[in-house]
C-alpha cells in the first residue's frame, strides 16, 4: 500500500514537470465541454493507455519497444488530425459526418459521442507520454525487470498514471472554468480554438522531435528529482532490515539465512545449501565481474577467506549480472580465474538468490551466524575493518577460539584500487537509452543506426558519440571505423565496461585526455600512447591520474563493432 501510495503521489507530481507540456494542450482543447463527458473520459483513456503500454515493455523487451514506437506515431497521427480540424471547422465537420451518423444509430445519444470521442483521444495522449518518467517510475520498471512483471506491476503503473489524471483533472476544472468564462466574455471562441489547434500541432511536432523523451524529460528531471526522491525516502523505499536485538551482543539479528537455491550454476564448489553451513559463519557477497564498486571490494573478500578459511568461516559468492554478456558462463569462469577468486560462486543468472536476500545493490555483503541467522550487512564499498570484526565477532560467538586478530590490507592495483575520496567524483554513466542520461550528441535513434557527431564543447558530467553508432537500450554499438565516444569528467580514473561485437575479434582504440595522449595518466589497459584493444567482454581502466581532476576523455575505435555499456570514475 505504501508503494501504491507513493507512486500514486509520484504521478501526481508531474503537473511539476515540463514533460507534462505536449499532454496540456490536449486537455485544455476541450475545456469548454462537460467535464464528466469529455474531461474525465480523457484522462481515464490516457491513465489506462500509459499503464498498458508501460505494462507491455517490461515484458515484452524490443518487441515492445518496437509497438510502442508504433503506437506513438499512430497517436502523433490522431492527435496532428485533432489539432487540425481545431484550425479547420470545414474539416471538422466533413470528418465527423460518418462518426455522428454512426453514433446516433448506436445509441441516439450525442453525449455518448462526446465520450467515446474523448476516450480515443486519451488513448492517443496516454502512448505519448508513457516515455516520461520519474525515478518512482523508474522504481517500478526496475522492480519490475529483477522480479518479474506482475499484475502487482501493473497497478503501480496504474497508480503512478492516475496521480497525473489527477493532477491534471484539477488544473481542468479549475482552469477550464476560467478558460472558458475568458472565451465566452472576450467573444473569441473561434480565435482561441484556431490557437488551441497550433498548439496541439505544436506538441505533436515536440513529440515527433524527440523534445518529450529528451529536452523536457531533462528538464523534468532537474525539477522534480528533488521532491520525488524525498518521497522515496519518506516511504522508506530504501532496503529497510528489521533487527532483533541479542542479549550480550551488539550484533543484532535481522532474520534467517535464506536458502541458496535457484542458481544456474554453482562454480569452485558443489551446490550448497543453509542446512550444509550450519555450525560455520558465512559470508554472502553479492558482485558481478563488470561493477568497479564489487571490483573494489573483491580484495577484502579474498583476503577474508584466505584468512579464516581455516579458523569456521566459509565466503559464497553469488554473481548477480548487471549486463547480458555477464551471464555467460565461459565469460564469468574466465573472470574469476583472472581474478583468482577460488572460493564457492553461484551463478544467480534469473536473480533468485538476490529476491530471497531481498537484495537491491552492488556490492553487497551478508554476515551469517553458526545457527544460520544474519547478524550485520553492509552495502557498497568501504567499513573494511568493521566487516572484518564483525567476521571475528562471529567466529568467536561460535565457540572458535586462536582467531587471528589485526585487519587484512591487500594494496589492491590498478582497477581494483580504493578509489580517490571526493565528494565531486563523476557519476556512473549508462551509454544505453535504457539508463542513459547527459547525452550530448542531439536525440538518440533508439536500435537504429545513425551518425553523430558533437555539436559543441562538453560540460561537466556529459557524453556524446561521433561517428556511426546503434544506440541500444543496455548498450551503444559503433557500426562503421573511426567512431568516438567521448566524456567530460571529474575523477581520478576512468573506467568503461566494452565488449568486442564479435567473440574473439579484437577491436583496437586509441585514448586521449584533453585532445592529448594520457601519458603517465594512463589506466592500466593503455598504453602511455593512448593504445589499447578490447579482446574481451569486462571493465576496462583507461585512465588512472595522480589525483583527481577535471578532463575530457575521448577513445576512438579503429574496428567497427565494439560495444560500449557504462562509465564508472574513482
Amino acid at each position: 500500500m505504501t508503494l501504491l501510495l507513493l507512486s500514486y503521489l509520484g504521478g501526481v507530481l508531474t503537473i511539476l514537470s515540463p514533460c507534462i507540456l505536449p499532454v496540456l494542450p490536449f486537455v485544455f482543447a476541450r475545456s469548454d465541454q462537460s467535464f464528466m463527458r469529455s474531461g474525465l473520459p480523457l484522462l481515464a483513456g490516457m491513465a489506462v493507455a500509459f499503464a498498458g503500454i508501460a505494462t507491455i515493455a517490461t515484458v515484452g523487451g524490443n518487441w515492445a519497444i518496437q509497438a510502442n514506437q508504433a503506437g506513438r506515431v499512430a497517436a502523433m497521427i490522431l492527435l496532428a488530425l485533432f489539432g487540425l480540424t481545431l484550425l479547420l471547422p470545414s474539416l471538422a465537420e466533413r470528418l465527423t459526418r460518418p462518426l455522428v451518423a454512426l453514433g446516433s444509430r448506436l445509441s441516439g445519444s450525442e453525449a455518448s459521442r462526446g465520450i467515446g470521442g474523448s476516450l480515443v483521444l486519451g488513448v492517443a495522449t496516454g502512448l505519448l507520454w508513457a516515455p516520461c518518467a520519474g525515478p518512482i517510475l523508474g522504481l517500478i520498471l526496475t522492480g519490475a525487470a529483477i522480479q518479474g512483471a506482475s499484475v502487482n506491476t501493473t497497478l503501480l503503473l496504474l497508480a503512478y498514471a492516475l496521480g497525473a489524471a489527477t493532477s491534471l483533472a484539477a488544473a481542468l476544472l479549475i482552469g477550464g472554468r476560467l478558460f472558458a468564462q475568458m472565451k465566452k466574455s472576450l467573444g473569441a471562441a473561434e480565435w482561441i480554438r484556431r490557437a488551441l489547434g497550433v498548439l496541439v500541432l505544436a506538441g505533436v511536432a515536440a513529440i515527433a522531435l524527440g523534445l518529450d523523451t529528451g529536452l523536457l524529460t531533462q528538464l523534468s528531471s532537474a525539477s522534480t528529482n528533488k521532491i520525488e526522491q524525498s518521497l522515496l525516502r519518506a516511504g522508506g523505499l530504501e532496503r529497510k532490515i528489521t533487527a532483533t536485538a541479542l542479549p550480550g551482543s551488539d550484533l543484532p539479528v535481522e532474520g534467517n539465512m535464506p536458502e541458496l537455491t535457484g542458481a544456474t550454476l554453482w562454480l569452485n564448489s558443489p551446490p550448497l545449501t543453509r542446512e550444509q553451513l550450519r555450525g560455520k559463519v558465512v559470508l554472502v557477497d553479492f558482485w558481478t565481474y563488470s561493477c568497479i564498486n564489487c571490483l573494489r571490494a573483491l580484495p577484502y573478500v579474498k583476503a577474508w577467506a584466505e584468512k579464516y578459511k581455516d579458523h569456521g568461516l566459509v565466503v559464497i559468492g553469488v554473481h548477480a549480472p548487471e549486463f547480458a554478456f555477464e551471464k555467460t558462463e565461459s565469460n564469468l569462469r574466465r573472470a574469476m580465474s583472472d581474478l583468482g577468486i577460488t572460493y564457492p560462486v553461484a551463478q544467480d543468472n534469473n536473480l533468485t538468490i538476490w529476491q530471497a536476500f531481498n537484495n537491491q545493490y552492488w556490492p553487497a555483503h551478508y554476515f551469517i551466524d553458526v545457527e544460520g541467522r544474519i547478524r550485520h550487512h553492509h552495502f557498497g564499498e568501504g567499513e573494511y575493518e568493521r566487516s572484518e570484526s564483525v567476521i571475528r565477532q562471529l567466529l568467536r560467538e561460535g565457540g572458535r577460539t586462536n582467531v587471528p586478530g589485526d585487519s587484512v590490507d591487500p594494496r589492491a592495483q590498478g582497477a581494483q584500487a580504493v578509489a580517490a575520496p571526493t565528494a565531486k567524483t563523476s557519476h556512473e554513466t549508462y551509454l544505453g537509452y535504457g539508463r542513459g542520461q547527459n547525452f550530448a550528441s542531439g536525440i538518440a535513434r533508439t536500435d537504429e543506426s545513425a551518425n553523430y557527431k558533437l555539436a559543441a564543447p562538453l560540460t561537466l558530467g556529459q557524453w556524446g558519440l561521433e561517428g556511426q553508432w546503434t544506440v541500444g537500450k543496455e548498450m551503444s554499438r559503433m557500426d562503421a571505423p573511426g567512431g568516438k565516444i567521448s566524456f567530460h569528467f571529474y575523477a581520478r580514473d576512468v573506467h568503461l565496461v566494452l565488449a568486442p561485437g564479435t567473440p574473439g575479434k579484437p577491436v583496437r582504440f586509441k585514448v586521449t585526455l584533453d585532445g592529448k595522449p594520457p601519458g603517465d595518466g594512463h589506466g592500466m589497459d593503455v598504453a602511455a600512447d593512448g593504445s589499447g584493444t578490447v579482446t574481451q567482454d569486462r571493465l576496462y581502466q583507461l585512465i588512472r591520474l595522480k589525483a583527481p581532476s577535471e578532463h575530457t576523455f575521448t577513445i576512438e575505435f579503429a574496428d567497427p563493432g565494439v560495444q560500449a555499456f557504462a562509465f564508472t570514475f574513482g
